[in-house]
Order: C-alpha cells, then sequence, then structure tokens
C-alpha cells in the first residue's frame, strides 16, 4: 500500500515524472539565508521578470504562505492543477527554520499535497529527522562535482557549524555531507532528484562520476542544467543545446534523466513553463 501511495504521489509530481502539463507546483520563497556561495549564483528579490533560480518578488512568512497557499488552492483556475508544494530558496531551505515550520501548517491544512524541497545539501545529515517529521517526499540535491578541486572552483565559501571554510576544504565538507544525506535520503524511501549545472569548462568531466555516484546511493533521476552566466561565470557561455542534450542522452544509460526544467524561480506558481503571475501579498 505504500508502495501504491508513493508511486501515485511520483506520477503527480512533474519533475520527477509527472505529467507537467496538467500537474503544477507552488514555490514558497520562505527561505532568504544561504550556507554557501556558489559562483553562478545571484539571489535578488524584486525582480518580478527574471525567470530563474534564486529570484523572488517578495519573501514571505511563514504565516504568509499558509494564506497564499489557502488563496490558490481555493482558486478555480490555480486549485485544481497544484500537486506540489516547494520550498526552493532564494536561499537554502535547510538553513532557514521557517522551511519547517511552513511545510508544518501546509501539512496540517493540505495534507494530501506533496511536500518538496530543494536544497545544496550540506545539513542533509542534521536535518534529515526534520524531513522525515514534516513527511517529506521528494527531495532535490544540487551536486555539482565530486572532485574537491573542481569544487574549488565553484563554491567561494562554505559557511557550516559557524566556520567559513574556503577553497578545497570548503568543497570537500560540502560534497561529504552531500553523498552522505543522499544517501539517508534514500534509506528514508525519499523520492531523490540531483540537478547538476554544467559549467563548460570547469565541471564537464565531472557530470558522468555523479550520475554514477548518485544512482549508487540511490537518487531516482538527474537533471543537467544549463549555465546561466552571471556572477563568478558571467564571462562563461553557456553549452550549447546540442552538447546538453547529448550530455542527457549520454547520461540516461546511467540515470533517468529529466528534460523540461526551466530553472524555476523560488517564487514560481502553476504549470513547468506556464507561469502564473499572482500579485504579491501586502
Amino acid at each position: 500500500m505504500a508502495s501504491s501511495c508513493k508511486t501515485q504521489k511520483m506520477q503527480g509530481h512533474p519533475c520527477f515524472g509527472g505529467n507537467h502539463h496538467k500537474n503544477g507546483r507552488m514555490h514558497l520563497a520562505v527561505a532568504p539565508k544561504c550556507n554557501i556561495k556558489c559562483g553562478y549564483c545571484t539571489r535578488r528579490h524584486d525582480c518580478a521578470n527574471e525567470s530563474r533560480p534564486g529570484v523572488t518578488s517578495k519573501l514571505l512568512t511563514p504565516l504568509e504562505a499558509i494564506i497564499r497557499v489557502r488563496e490558490v488552492m481555493a482558486s478555480p483556475v490555480t486549485g485544481p492543477i497544484i500537486k506540489v508544494i516547494g520550498i526552493a530558496g532564494p536561499g537554502d531551505p535547510l538553513f532557514n527554520e521557517e522551511t519547517f515550520e511552513t511545510f508544518r501548517l501546509v501539512d496540517a491544512e493540505f495534507p494530501h499535497l506533496i511536500k518538496c524541497l530543494s536544497t545544496n545539501g550540506l545539513l542533509l545529515p542534521e536535518k534529515m529527522h526534520l524531513l522525515e517529521e514534516i513527511g517529506l517526499h521528494s527531495l532535490t540535491v544540487t551536486l555539482n562535482a565530486l572532485d574537491p578541486r573542481v569544487g574549488a572552483k565553484i563554491y567561494s565559501h562554505v559557511y557550516y557549524n559557524g566556520v567559513r571554510y574556503t577553497g578545497e576544504e570548503g568543497a570537500e565538507i560540502l560534497l561529504r555531507n552531500q553523498l552522505e544525506g543522499i544517501r539517508q535520503a534514500a534509506d528514508l524511501g525519499l523520492t531523490i532528484k540531483i540537478n547538476t549545472v554544467l559549467i563548460p569548462g570547469v565541471n564537464d568531466d565531472q557530470v558522468p562520476l555523479i550520475s554514477e555516484k548518485v544512482k549508487s546511493l540511490g537518487a531516482f533521476v538527474m537533471n543537467i542544467m544549463p549555465l546561466i552566466p552571471q556572477a563568478d561565470f558571467a564571462h562563461v557561455p553557456p553549452p550549447s543545446p546540442e552538447r546538453l542534450d547529448a550530455l542527457r542522452k549520454s547520461n540516461e544509460k546511467t540515470i533517468g534523466q529529466f528534460k523540461h526544467c526551466r530553472q524555476c524561480r523560488a517564487d514560481a506558481v502553476g504549470l513547468i513553463g506556464e507561469e502564473l503571475k499572482l500579485d504579491a501579498p501586502a
């Protein structure tokens, strides 16, 4: 029965094999703080015309978030299509207590909605008990390198247990926690997606190694995302669609590939690629 329930939930999640033409998701931007600095990330608020991770029109408190969920679920337009409540930033959800408070509020009123979270994975091992407590179903972990030397080129710093780490040391701490967290999440029965940002000339050779490793740890699907040139990598051209497609096809032999990602905002609502514009709460 549990297996049947999990299958039904997977079929309802547009990022984990569900019908993304019928099933939508709602991201709640309640997690402002981040504990690592990715070279490709620029986190901004009040930016309604951009569609990329780290962007939100307004940060929400948990109480504002549950009010927004009530409004969306009560609407005859949005209510029938929303199957997933996700928290993906604009910082790292596990680094913000508001994440767990929000999920508890959602679960109390809308227990049928799939709870989904996206994280850099640094705090996964120590927060796993909370993810179990809130009944998380789907977990996305962004993992960009297995070699700390490569990771050091991507992450300028990692803030962990009150200490700021840089270079290979920081990248190694991040990687160790990511892999252990993915293993624990798989043991817990979570459905796991791995996001990997393809940065040409930096982590190309890491992608097949990542796909093999995460598959062995229990990940369900992989999402190879093209670099959005900005911040430290503003000078790096993004991979061509042909290069991206070839890499996905090659790694599909190892693990399933998610191919309709639109690198959503932290406050995205609706069907993937067909975002709904909602007025920001006062």
